[in-house]
């Protein structure tokens, strides 16, 4: 189904991206408000992937288009929110061409699988939905970029948190890649 519910709340990530971008290009609007508005909408935008899935298979209204949105929506989300933020030097560049990179190469990996019917070899796994768990809690720290409670210093620990996504992400990509070897394998005799 290409318009219901879900599908609907697929598509709000995308359309929130130039708004979370947006938001850093306000004039007259001080940057710790811009920071607060931005960290809002990607949290709101970013539990809508929670959300989406929950109703698709809750409404029995799962679909083959939504399946294959669902994870393009996140990881347009997720590249523009840390372009925005190399873009401020809250991140590394290195850490978003590590992210970036490996959305890029899972997603051909997987397109590849799908084209030979061994899609089962790169079937999401637990480290993948670490990696993303992590850095969907990194992102938001960083576009706070404050002190958050009186105690949590936003900047310090979205620097860690996302230093650690991009291990796991290192990681994950090793892992699929490792799974799907036997069938790249048979391919290239």
């Amino acid at each position: 189904m290409f318009f219901n519910i879900p599908t609907l709340l697929t598509w709000a990530r995308i359309v929130a991206i130039p708004f979370i971008v947006g938001v850093f290009y306000l004039q007259g609007v001080d940057m710790a408000t811009r920071n607060v508005l931005a960290t809002a909408m990607f949290v709101v935008f970013a539990l809508t992937d929670w959300a989406d899935g929950y109703l698709a298979r809750r409404w029995n209204q799962t679909s083959a288009f939504g399946a294959f949105l669902d994870p393009v929506a996140d990881k347009f989300l997720v590249c523009a929110s840390l372009l925005v933020l190399v873009h401020l030097e809250r991140a590394d560049v290195f850490v978003a061409l590590i992210i970036i990179g490996r959305e890029i190469a899972i997603s051909s990996l997987r397109e590849w699988m799908a084209i030979i019917g061994a899609t089962k070899s790169v079937a999401v796994h637990m480290v993948g939905k670490l990696k993303t768990m992590v850095q969907m809690v990194a992102i938001p720290f960083l576009l706070y970029d404050g002190v958050l409670f009186g105690m949590v210093n936003t900047a310090v620990w979205g620097h860690w948190l996302i230093w650690a996504s991009a291990v796991l992400t290192v990681w994950s990509m090793v892992y699929y890649l490792h799974k799907a070897l036997p069938e790249i394998k048979a391919r290239a005799r």
